[in-house]
Formats: C-alpha cells, structure tokens, sequence
C-alpha cells in the first residue's frame, strides 16, 4: 500500500494487543492514532482522530462491545470497522454484519485476510488526503542534545522541503524547543490538545508560531500542572491534524514513556533514539529498544543517532554501542561544543550560528536521507578508540 492508513483500536488485552500492533504495523502505509480499553472512550476517540479503519477487540464481552461497534458503524459512514474475536460462531458473525461492520476476523488473524480487508478499504475510499511524515526524536538520557537535533533538524529538512515543517515540544514539563529557537509562543501545546475545537487546521495554523528559518513552532504547556492532563489521544490527533498541512513534524520527545509515548511512536514513520558514547544512555537505549520490541513496534523505523562523538570515544567505540544495540548509526554528530553552547545561549539554529560547522554538516547529512531514503549518500565515517570487550562487560552486569 502506498498510502496512509490509520486504524483505532479497541482492546482490553495486552498480549493480543502487542500482536495485533505488530501485524498492523507490519503493513506499508499503516499508522496506529490511538488504542482505547473501553467501550464508552470509543466515541469521544472516532470524534478526535481523524481515521480510516477502526478495529474492536470483541472478547471477552462481544454483547457489550458489538452494540457500541454499531453505533459507531451506522454514525461514521467513511469510517471502516472491523471485528475480531476467537470465537467462529454462526450467529456471532451474522450479528456482525448486520451491525454494518465491514470484516469479521477470526484470532488469530490471518495476515493474508487483513491485508487484502485493508486493501479494500483504501479502493473504496480513493485517494486520501496527503500526509505529511513524523519524525520523533528520543533522548537515551537527559543531556544527550536531542532537542537541539529536533530543532535544528526541523530547521534543516525546512530547507529541503517544498512543503511546510513544524517542531513540537513533547518534554511537556521541561522542554526548551522554543528557548533554542528564541521564539515568543502564544499558545502550547496544552491549549491545543484540551480544545476538539482547535484541532482545525485554520485553527492550528493560527496557533504556530514561526521563526525566521520558516519553521512552526508549538511549545510545551507553560505550567506543571498542565503537564499531567496530556492525553495520548489527545496528542496524536493533535499530530494528525498538523500532518495534514505539514510535509515534516518532528517531535522533541515524547520523554515521558507512558500511553502517550506508545501511541506517538507507533503512529511516526521514524523515531531517532540519540545516545552518546556514554554507558548510562547505551544502558538507557538498550533497555528502550527491548521495550519497544515487546510493545510490537517496528525496528525497521528505529534509528539510531551517536551525538558529540569524539568527546568520550575514548572509553566506549562507536562500534562496540552498535553491535551491543543492534543497530547502525544513521549519522554520527562530532563534539564541538563551543560552536553547539553559543547556538543554545543565542538562541539560534546552526543554520545561522555555525553554517559551515561539522555538526550543522551532519544534521544536514541526516535530513537528506530522511528527505530522501533512496538517494546517494557517502560511506558513514567513523571514529573508533579501542576494540576491546568493555560494553560487553559492562552490559553483562546490567
């Protein structure tokens, strides 16, 4: 499939969830925008979330859910709904059609049978509206610079993209995306995510605020308090909606790993996880990875990122993280402090800080090859101090 696809999902169990996630995924094109347990959050979630497919989950109470299902069906004409449930009998799967649901699937689901229901779904639809693409941006550990490569990269893929890119701010307590930027925001965030309302897209455009590199800029709520109220549905069709009028969001965070950082992560096209050659962010990293590989999220989306390499690459190779971590960093971003510190207290992107510095140069590098996965790209160099067996060591005490 060569479009966006975007499912809800009902589900009150966590071990088919973390299948049913890892099949869907599996599939080109498929984007999860959120996962509700009960029957009575389905409605407010179909109303917050733009969607082409939901799902429900009917075991282990199909009298209770399949009702609600119906509802939904009959309001939500564009709306496709699928069933699932272990169960094959007669009467049940004809209660389901009548209902109007669209696929009765039988567990466990046959991802030939999914694939084909999905398929067409997006016939009869036709063409969607253009998507944008999410890039999320993960910190191993504090202090690794993920939100000065969440900014500067927005600031970078700006200068490729024909269309319109936006920063958002998901370190809803401490984030700095707008101090990085030096940029004076109106609204965050929270005021975004706690109005159906401004989830418009005039409404949305209105409430960015932009810098003079042409970058949208959406901060983090301005008290604590607020913090606590962030919902994940909330969020991801608050970056739903910016998708539908930005060709890249990227995302600082989401730093918080609840339901929130779930449904976010599943619904990016690629999460940079940023560590540097340290061994609490390798450490932190590793157990992030084996997270997300039991939530059923694809690796294949998973990135890797060596910031201000060169520093600590006396104790730990760049080689060693990698094979410890399993993957290869996309792009290494060498040390050089001062030009990076002066960027930070001035408030400006390397673009005008430090044009022609090597860092700028490496989240250039890896801008390209998210603009363009397919295109040339130079042999990744790397910087090695040692190949002896100490993350080995280290890891096997963790």
């Amino acid at each position: 499939m060569g479009r966006n696809v975007r499912f809800i999902i009902l589900n009150s169990d966590e071990q088919f969830g973390r299948e049913l996630r890892a099949l869907l995924l599996s599939f080109d094109g498929v984007k999860i925008v959120a996962e509700v347990d009960e029957p009575a959050l389905l409605h407010q979630t179909v109303r917050q979330c733009q969607v082409d497919i939901l799902i429900v989950h009917l075991d282990p109470t199909p009298e209770t859910i399949l009702p609600v299902a119906g509802e939904i069906a009959a309001a939500e004409r564009n709306l496709a709904v699928f069933a699932v449930s272990s169960s094959t009998d007669g009467q049940l799967i004809l209660n389901v059609l009548r209902k109007g649901l669209r696929e009765f699937l039988p567990r466990p689901i046959d991802p030939k049978t999914l694939g084909e229901a999905i398929d067409r779904v997006v016939a009869q639809q036709g063409e969607h509206v253009k998507q944008g693409r999410l890039i999320t941006v993960l910190g191993a550990a504090g202090g690794v610079g993920a939100t000065f490569l969440a900014t500067n990269l927005a600031v970078e893929l700006r200068q490729l993209a024909a269309g319109a890119v936006a920063v958002v701010d998901m370190d809803y307590r401490f984030g700095q995306v707008a101090t990085l930027l030096d940029v004076e925001v109106k609204y965050t965030l929270a005021d975004l995510c706690h109005s159906p309302e401004a989830l418009e897209a005039a409404v949305l455009q209105r409430a960015l605020e932009k810098h003079s590199s042409g970058v949208h800029v959406l901060s983090r709520p301005s008290h604590f308090a607020q913090a606590d109220t962030m919902t994940a549905s909330a969020c991801v069709a608050l970056l739903s909606g910016l998708l539908q009028f930005n060709e890249y969001v990227v995302t600082d965070g989401p730093n918080r790993f609840d339901l929130t950082a779930k449904s976010v992560l599943d619904f990016s096209d690629v999460t940079l996880l940023v560590v540097q050659l340290l061994v609490p962010p390798v450490r932190n990293a590793l157990r992030i990875i084996e997270g997300l590989r039991e939530a059923g999220f694809g690796r294949e989306r998973l990135r890797l990122v060596c910031n201000r390499a060169g520093r600590e690459s006396g104790h730990l190779s760049l080689q060693d993280v990698e094979s410890t971590l399993g993957l290869e960093a996309s792009v290494v971003i060498p040390d050089d402090w001062a030009t990076v510190s002066g960027a930070i207290n001035l408030g400006e992107p390397l673009l005008e800080h430090g044009p022609r510095s090597k860092v700028r140069a490496a989240i250039q590098e890896l801008a390209q090859r998210l603009h363009n996965p397919q295109g040339p790209s130079d042999e990744k160099k790397k910087e090695e101090a040692g190949k002896g067996s100490l993350l080995n060591k280290i890891f096997s005490r963790a």
